[in-house]
């Protein structure tokens, strides 16, 4: 046996055991950030805007200690939880500014890697849907169209990134799944602005028909 070996073996060990330390601090945060962007979504549907940036701001904590620890082990970085977090701290963020009417925040501004950014970006014009058919069953159509236009313009974008599902994060899944949301949601729309104008028109013509005639 090469007099080096044991030495080479330990250093080795020793290199894994701190990386699979800095992994194991890792993956709870990434959980934790996960379960934030969810509260936060959930705010937004509330719209609790002010616990929901509140929210955001722990999160933002939580991936700049990701981000730290990264720094040292910059595979960690892309490893499936991580950009997961980004993912859905993208989400929870497009959300929450697109419906405030606020301008999209941009990867360098969150400090997210792009492919997880696009998947984020996604899922949040998706959560327009659930957006709007809370307003519709409101019978509130004041945002339809301003909102499917926004899932209109981000799908128009999306489905333009033509690369490998290895570069993209497997984006073309996510754009193919949010064709079929917006698809739905631009026929739950239509519907419902056929049937309140259908059922507008039948109440100016019982108001026409019980009003009565002015005598000659």
């Amino acid at each position: 046996m090469p007099d080096n070996l044991d030495t080479i073996a330990n250093q080795i060990r020793q290199e894994f055991t701190a990386k699979d330390a800095a992994r194991e601090k890792v993956l709870p945060s990434c959980r934790d950030v996960i379960r934030y962007a969810s509260q936060i979504i959930r705010a937004v549907h509330r719209q609790e805007f002010d616990q929901a940036a509140g929210l955001l701001g722990s999160a933002r904590n939580l991936l700049d200690e990701i981000e730290q620890i990264a720094a040292e082990y910059p595979e960690l970085r892309y490893t499936g939880l991580v950009r997961d977090a980004q993912k859905e701290f993208t989400e929870a963020n497009a959300t929450l500014a697109l419906i405030t009417r606020k301008p999209l925040p941009t990867p360098a501004d969150l400090r997210v890697d792009s492919a997880a950014y696009l998947n984020g970006l996604a899922e949040a014009a998706s959560e327009m849907r659930r957006y709007m058919l809370d307003s519709l069953r409101r019978g509130d159509l004041s945002r339809g169209e301003e909102l499917l236009t926004a899932m209109d313009d981000i799908y128009s974008v999306l489905v333009t990134m033509d690369f490998p599902d290895a570069v993209t994060g497997g984006l073309r899944h996510t754009t193919d799944a949010l064709r079929g949301v917006l698809e739905r949601t631009r026929s739950d729309l239509t519907l419902t602005i056929r049937q309140q104008d259908l059922e507008e028109k039948l109440k100016t013509f019982e108001i026409s028909t019980l009003k009565p005639k002015e005598e000659t």
